[in-house]
């Protein structure tokens, strides 16, 4: 790799991780009500006090989106399952195919 090509990942990682929090807060957004959110959050295997206690939380939904509360219920593998496509294995499936 070469100077550009790491200032490149670099910034396509970033941005990668932009929008995995976009879309957790797209996800957060959608359960709408806290009852709905936390039956979600048990679903994701969250317990039921702390599913009860992170679905009334005051926080604002991008930096629910941040925290803990979703970042260990909607991992990388569960966006992956469900048709995420990584930036990063995007870009070193096309590297790798050019040579």
């Amino acid at each position: 790799m070469n100077f550009s090509t790491t200032i490149s990942y670099t910034k396509l990682k970033k941005l990668d991780e932009w929008l995995r929090n976009r879309l957790r807060y797209c996800i957060w957004h959608d359960w709408k009500n806290p009852e709905r959110k936390r039956k979600n959050l048990i679903r994701l295997g969250i317990k039921h006090g702390q599913a009860y206690a992170w679905s009334r939380t005051r926080m604002g939904g991008w930096a629910v989106a941040q925290s803990p509360i979703l970042g260990t219920t909607i991992t990388i593998s569960r966006l992956k399952r469900k048709g995420y496509v990584p930036m990063i294995d995007y870009l070193n499936k096309e590297q790798t195919s050019i040579w």
